[in-house]
């Protein structure tokens, strides 16, 4: 059948108007697995197909948009930025939004392989043609393709900027209109990933101002659309500088978060707990958290009420942020944060363990398995062993293969069981017969089924 493809292929080629020939083409390819048309990749010669597009046949159009879709997908990004350059710019001012799309998906392609976009970046010209190319569209896939051009180097950044299309995104971001607002702050949160867009948005006062429309949301009865990736913003911004710095420079962010896990609405409260999660994953923010005082300890406690009683999904928001907020990697422990940590605990509930134990015997595997991740986020600190080992029937818990059937839970406590059994202080503190039972639960492996002993009884049928 690839055969059959490509002998098609090759009369397109030839003909003027193959419209039989791409019929014919397009239906053979519906048969052919991907895995073929890649071992002829280096075969397929499809600049006569784009060549095709330039004529106004709507179905010779569709026909070839459709069969390009197909090929592309067994050619390699190298490739097409190698040898398709010249007909991805044509593509790319297509009056057709399909073939626009289709050229836009393969620009997508190209950026996110490493070799593929230096051929981009090394060809000066051809670069400028796509991010001008792009300019002229207003497609929400053209600005997500900005940035992740903008992202790849400052010199792709410059190109972008010069053209003014960094420029238009940001403006729309402090615009009137909340819902382009709200879709133009995830881009510049991706923007702000790599350490030269981190430094373009500070110096073009990008993150001042994103900071001024946070303290101006209250007054804002639409600020809901918007607030939310504006946070988040902030969070995943602190966690990729420094947590402390950006805190003190921006307290309305802080501020602003506590004042979301107050809110009756789940958005707002899942948004805040996510937050403190990436907030709380690294030293430095668990210290400017601590620094908060007694308003954390009755935030933690909102977030322990919302574990225990919220929807299912915001539940296990909840736990992967007390997981991310709990963790400390046994290197960077020191008295001070175990002291912190065992009283941040406390703060959850009034007996925090049987609060998780409830809920991973709840009949849902994703609560199970995130309140698995809260048990395996402390077991490496001496405080949350003494209390495992104290809590009646907790030991067995960790040791019962039975509790788990799916594999994902299995997975999960084996990652519990493998913290505990690698932490330097269980042995001590759970006795070495539980410890040897650890180590055996481990070398067994996650999906280990103890042999049923089979014993013939005399006379059974």
């Amino acid at each position: 059948m690839a055969a059959q493809a490509l002998a098609l292929l090759r009369e397109v080629s030839r003909l003027e108007a193959p419209l039989e020939e791409l019929r014919a083409l397009h239906s053979v390819l519906q048969t052919v697995r991907l895995s073929e048309l890649r071992e002829l990749a280096a075969e397929l010669r499809l600049g006569p197909l784009f060549s095709l597009l330039n004529e106004n046949h709507r179905e010779q159009i569709t026909l070839c948009v459709s069969i390009l879709e197909r090929l592309l997908q067994a050619v390699e990004p190298v490739h097409v930025a190698r040898n398709l350059g010249a007909d991805l710019q044509r593509g790319l001012t297509h009056p057709d939004d399909s073939v626009k799309i289709l050229t836009l998906s393969q620009v997508g392609r190209i950026v996110e392989n490493s070799d593929a976009v230096t051929e981009i970046l090394n060809n000066a010209e051809l670069l400028k043609q796509i991010v001008y190319c792009i300019g002229g569209d207003n497609l929400s896939v053209a600005k997500a393709l900005i940035v992740e051009i903008s992202s790849v180097s400052p010199e792709s950044l410059t190109y972008c900027t010069t053209s003014g299309l960094v420029t238009q995104l940001l403006r729309e971001l402090t615009g009137e209109d909340v819902l382009v607002r709200a879709t133009c702050i995830e881009m510049v949160t991706s923007l702000a990933y790599t350490h030269h867009g981190r430094q373009y948005l500070a110096q073009e006062g990008v993150i001042d101002q994103i900071s001024n429309i946070i303290v101006g949301a209250d007054s804002d009865p639409f600020s809901s659309f918007y607030l939310p990736g504006f946070v988040k913003f902030f969070g995943n911004l602190a966690i990729m500088d420094s947590p402390q710095q950006i805190c003190e420079r921006y307290p309305v962010f802080v501020e602003k978060v506590f004042e979301m896990t107050e809110s009756q609405d789940p958005t707002m409260i899942g948004v805040a707990v996510d937050t403190i999660g990436i907030l709380g994953s690294n030293v430095e923010g668990k210290q400017v958290l601590q620094k908060t005082g007694t308003r954390f300890e009755r935030l933690l406690m909102k977030i322990g009420y919302q574990a225990k009683n919220a929807s299912t999904e915001l539940k296990i928001r909840c736990l992967d942020s007390i997981s991310s907020i709990f963790y400390i990697p046994p290197e960077q422990q020191t008295d001070d944060l175990l002291r912190m940590t065992e009283s941040w605990f406390s703060s959850l509930s009034r007996d925090p363990l049987e609060l998780f134990r409830g809920i991973s015997n709840q009949p849902f595997p994703e609560l199970h398995c995130a309140a698995l991740k809260v048990f395996t986020a402390i077991a490496n600190q001496p405080w949350a062993q003494k209390l495992m080992f104290n809590s009646p029937g907790f030991v067995e818990y960790v040791m019962d293969r039975s509790v788990e059937h799916d594999k994902a839970s299995k997975d999960a406590k084996y990652e519990l069981v493998k913290a505990l059994a690698n932490s330097k202080t269980i042995a001590e503190i759970f006795g070495n017969p539980n410890y040897l039972r650890l180590r055996t639960y481990l070398s067994e492996g996650p999906y280990y089924v103890k042999p049923i002993s089979t014993t013939a009884v005399e006379g059974a049928e």
